[in-house]
């Protein structure tokens, strides 16, 4: 049953275009997570739905009686209010376990002095007690804008079991992809003012987006291709008598309005960096504390080139400590840390440094320098500011009309800018959109210097670090080989990732064990098995006779009509929607239009599996006959 309905939703920021003409509808047990580049309105999305923000065109219709909870990414407290007061105020309906409830979320989330003014928290602490007072209000629908940042491992694996058990509707925005894979049902994408819905968790999202995003492209080349048909056609001077020429005129028309799909821009980086020398980083039997509270013990290490490295433990522990003794912001108390001379550290700390918000961003990062040097050159601020998605209008944007997340792409920007060998990266993930990330860890796989990294991204720590020191307690760091998978799989004595075969990625072993996609392959490798054995000696009598490729007859027909009848069954789906918000307060009309949506978003899901196996056929046969 739809619990909530966006109805034609439009909305501007100036000439910015946001939402265009949308419409959605959610249902009981959606656990819904958005996804796409910053600025493009992920939190405008969660704002309207809340009821927080007004659309300029257009309406969201929400159950009668729809109890909503809203979590900010960037709450804001009153003035001298302490811990627990706020926490339970918040609850809607005072229980006689509310304060006992309060204190048990707020224990999870390492939030230990309840009687503390929210004023003298870190900003961490700030986004966990907003967290804590959100999810102790009972709600049908849990709206989280990041609620995974500032939270430690231990403190996501907790939120994930606490999410699933969740009787509501969720809808969040969050970059943690183990998260999204254990968490959503439904992935709700925003591009270009439109909104594309998927019924999948983060792993077969992407396999369904590549799908959507080819099957437009081979819509678009056949649209290409009768559109040079046709201007042929009009060309050989056919005059519109009949009513069949007229078609076809009014068919070329609509040929020529058509409109090409469009991607996502990407951060295009590439690696930037220094020459750098024998020495590297030398940390000497360093000690570092504060009061009676010992952050770091006797730590030796030397940083090897080209290493990289993940520091992971509890919030408050001292990464960030370590992080800036490394740099040279603080001196350790014992010991001694040597920097080599040719050694250029580009510090991106987790919380941005203070912006002059009236500055431009274009001045911003002409106050590093006008040109950078790269591999095939030099390029300029203003160009390096395109690769991080800043077009023209955008570079001469004041800092302060940028959202949180462009605000950290810029900052990251100044950072390479200044061409460093060795990347400090303190929370890297946090506030940058998972498509900018997933280009991040590609150019740090290829960055030519040290990489040390705070993280609590397991996705992130998994693609990128090859060694892991880990703070357990009493200032001591203990070393870990591999990604964070390995690291799990140490610490708990056990294979993790049991389903992955062998030679797999620890990305891949973590989503495995993280409860996502990876269910029933080792029975259907069984089965598979037993019948490569039952044919084993036809295939090896055949295996020197080449087999021609072709299309059955039956192959040939499907492979001409399946474009129609993927387009037939989207504006199927797309009639449904509107229909679906048309009655939105007709429960079982409702509840038959939403069983006749699923039937045919399944029918679609099967459609361009086939789609994808026609079109491959196809490619092998146009090989093998050319």
């Amino acid at each position: 049953m739809n619990v909530l309905n966006i109805e034609h939703v439009s909305k501007t920021f100036g000439e910015k275009t946001i939402f265009d003409d949308v419409s959605y509808g959610i249902h009981e047990g959606d656990k819904i997570g958005i996804i796409g580049i910053n600025g493009t309105g992920k939190t405008t999305l969660l704002k309207i739905i809340a009821g927080l923000e007004e659309p300029d065109e257009g309406q969201v219709i929400r159950q009668n009686g729809l109890r909503v909870t809203y979590l900010p990414q960037n709450p804001e407290f009153p003035k001298d209010a302490a811990v627990l007061s706020y926490v339970i105020e918040g609850k809607r309906q005072q229980e006689w376990n509310t304060e006992s409830e309060a204190k048990s979320v707020l224990n999870k989330l390492d939030i230990i002095d309840h009687d503390a003014k929210i004023d003298t928290l870190s900003g961490g602490q700030r986004k966990r007690v907003a967290l804590a007072r959100t999810l102790i209000n009972p709600a049908d629908v849990l709206i989280l804008d990041e609620p995974t940042n500032h939270i430690d491992n231990e403190m996501a694996l907790w939120l994930e079991d606490y999410l699933n058990k969740f009787k509501g509707v969720i809808i969040m925005v969050t970059h943690d992809r183990y998260f999204l894979d254990r968490v959503t049902n439904r992935i709700l994408e925003i591009s270009h003012g439109k909104l594309y819905s998927y019924i999948a968790n983060y792993s077969k999202f992407l396999e369904m987006k590549a799908q959507r995003e080819e099957m437009e492209l081979a819509t678009e080349r056949k649209r290409q291709s009768i559109l040079r048909m046709e201007i042929e056609w009009a060309k050989r001077g056919c005059r519109a008598r009949t009513t069949k020429q007229k078609a076809r005129l009014e068919r070329l028309e609509a040929l020529k309005n058509g409109v090409a799909p469009t991607k996502d821009a990407s951060v295009e980086l590439e690696s930037i960096g220094t020459r750098m020398g024998k020495k590297t980083i030398e940390l000497h039997h360093i000690s570092k504390s504060y009061g009676d509270n010992v952050i770091i013990r006797d730590f030796d290490y030397i940083v090897l080139k080209n290493q990289r490295l993940g520091i992971i433990g509890p919030n408050g522990c001292g990464k960030s400590t370590l992080m800036k003794l490394i740099t040279g912001i603080i001196e350790p108390d014992e010991g001694e840390i040597e920097i080599g001379d040719t050694i250029r550290i580009g510090y991106f700390a987790q919380e941005a440094e203070d912006m002059d918000t009236n500055q431009r961003a274009i001045d911003y990062i002409r106050d590093i320098a006008e040109y950078v040097p790269t591999k095939d050159g030099r390029i300029t601020a203003s160009q390096m500011l395109e690769r991080f998605l800043f077009d023209g209008n955008l570079q001469y944007t004041p800092i302060s009309k940028l959202s949180g997340g462009e605000k950290r792409r810029l900052y990251l920007c100044k950072v390479l800018m200044e061409a460093p060998n060795v990347l400090i990266m303190d929370e890297p993930t946090n506030d940058l959109d998972i498509p900018t990330l997933t280009i991040l860890e590609d150019y740090l796989d290829s960055f030519n210097g040290i990489v040390i990294a705070v993280s609590h991204d397991r996705y992130f720590l998994d693609n990128l670090v090859d060694r892991i020191f880990a703070f357990e307690g009493n200032g001591y760091l203990q070393q870990y080989e591999g990604g964070y998978t390995d690291y799990l799989e140490t610490k708990l004595g056990r294979n993790v990732g049991q389903n992955a075969s062998p030679g797999s990625s620890a990305k891949n072993a973590m989503v495995n064990q993280t409860g996502s996609l990876a269910g029933n392959t080792a029975k259907k490798s069984d089965k598979d098995g037993e019948k490569k054995k039952d044919t084993g000696k036809d295939w090896k009598k055949n295996q020197n006779q080449p087999v021609k490729l072709k299309f059955t007859y039956k192959e040939q027909k499907e492979f001409e009509t399946i474009d129609d009848d993927i387009a037939l069954l989207e504006e199927e789906i797309e009639n449904l929607d509107r229909e679906m918000v048309i009655n939105a307060t007709n429960s079982a009309k409702l509840m038959e239009l939403t069983t006749r949506k699923e039937a045919a978003e399944t029918e679609l899901e099967k459609k361009m599996d086939r789609w994808v196996y026609l079109n491959d056929l196809a490619e092998k046969i146009e090989a093998q006959n050319s």
